[in-house]
């Protein structure tokens, strides 16, 4: 049978049972729209990962105490044999290819001001961190160059904070008291948004050794670096633990890591997350695919006069299973189709109702969706051709 014979063939017994052939299509087009719903919400995911930590630049190196590889947990929960210190981040400076170097020291505390208050995250930091972490001020000043180890009575707030406590006000030169102590407004930064659900504008700022000072800390929670480009970050990596290891007694006793590695672990998470979401999506694929070969089944027990009349007219044992699989493939095909329809659907409407939703769709899902749905149609309508062509053309005929 030539090909337009084969399709006609095929869309008359397809019409013929409309609602069959919808039902059949169904369960497919379900299966393929879990899994372009599925791998968009992957994909999204990454991406908005992506975004939030570029934001900060591209060329961020992150120190931290203890060696997570072979303790599991950073001094931050579990102690290191040697505290990082102020001393470690100023030794870090000199090092060929680094640009800023940002100690850092954090807390919870209570900023408030006139009656007003809120509990929020304080950074300790020094001069560069601003510039470190791509934070710009958008009202008066960062906290100036100073020696780290030494206490300044000064901070710059998030613009939230700042204005839940000052509302229309200015907080410029106003006081503040952050955890029962009395610091200066010099400067609110500009709003930032979030990062992986930390508000970054309701925040506050103020220098490191104050920061200790007022969380009782011996030693900073994490050094951040960033380097001239982002060609020389393999080098300065192994200058970095080639310094922090004779100031730690030649143990390896921190974590560094960069920019990319953290990208690249989530991206390791992300993977497997979005296979196994991606996995259970494939499940209504293969009730789909067994819905299609009953009906193909069924079909052929129905259609056998048909089948003998077919042969007896000279089509092939090939040409009969051809049909049969064809006529699954484009069951199949079609609900692939409108479950791809539904997928994007439900996510553009996902997208309209919730605003920022990380969902983004990756053309190759789309093709791989439809090369599954024509897959699994082929596999379907294969054991259901082989009966069809296995028929004898005769018995076939008396089935009439």
């Amino acid at each position: 049978m030539k090909l337009i014979e084969v399709a006609r063939f095929v869309g008359g017994a397809l019409l013929a049972h409309r609602l069959r052939s919808v039902l059949s299509g169904l369960g497919v087009a379900i299966g393929v729209a879990s899994v372009v719903l599925l791998t968009s919400l992957g994909e999204g995911t990454r991406e908005y990962i992506v975004s939030q930590f570029t934001q900060f630049g591209t060329n961020l190196i992150a120190v931290n105490p203890g060696k997570i590889e072979t303790t599991g947990m950073p001094s931050v929960f579990g102690g290191t044999t040697h505290a990082l210190e102020i001393d470690d981040a100023e030794a870090l400076r000199r090092i060929r290819g680094v640009d800023k170097v940002v100690p850092l020291a954090m807390g919870q505390a209570r900023v408030e001001a006139r009656g007003r208050g809120r509990s929020v995250y304080v950074y300790g930091v020094n001069h560069e961190a601003d510039e470190c972490w791509q934070f710009p001020v958008g009202q008066g000043m960062f906290i100036p160059p100073m020696d780290p180890r030494r206490q300044a009575a000064v901070t710059v707030l998030g613009p939230k904070v700042a204005r839940e406590i000052f509302r229309e006000e200015s907080a410029l030169g106003q006081r503040v008291r952050i955890g029962g102590r009395s610091f200066m407004v010099i400067g609110v930064m500009e709003p930032k948004g979030q990062l992986l659900g930390f508000d970054l504008d309701d925040s506050a700022y103020i220098p490191v050794g104050s920061a200790m000072s007022l969380f009782n800390l011996h030693e900073l929670q994490e050094i951040d670096i960033t380097t001239t480009n982002s060609e020389v970050i393999p080098r300065v990596m192994e200058d970095m633990k080639t310094v922090l290891m004779e100031r730690h007694r030649g143990e390896e006793d921190f974590t560094i890591t960069s920019q990319d590695q953290m990208l690249e672990t989530f991206g390791k998470i992300l993977n497997i997350v979005t296979m196994a979401v991606t996995a259970i999506g494939g499940i209504s694929l293969f009730v789909g695919a067994m819905g299609i070969l009953t009906i193909m089944w069924i079909s052929v027990h129905e259609r056998t006069a048909e089948i003998g009349l077919l042969r007896s007219l000279g089509l092939t044992r090939r040409g009969v299973a051809r049909l049969f699989v064809t006529e699954s493939a484009l069951l199949a095909l079609g609900g692939g189709a409108a479950g791809v329809g539904a997928g994007l659907g439900i996510g553009l409407m996902l997208k309209t109702a919730v605003p920022g939703f990380p969902l983004a769709v990756h053309p190759g899902a789309i093709v791989a969706a439809i090369a599954m749905s024509l897959l699994v149609g082929i596999a379907s309508g294969y054991l259901p051709a082989r009966r069809a062509a296995s028929l004898d053309p005769v018995e076939a005929l008396r089935a009439e």
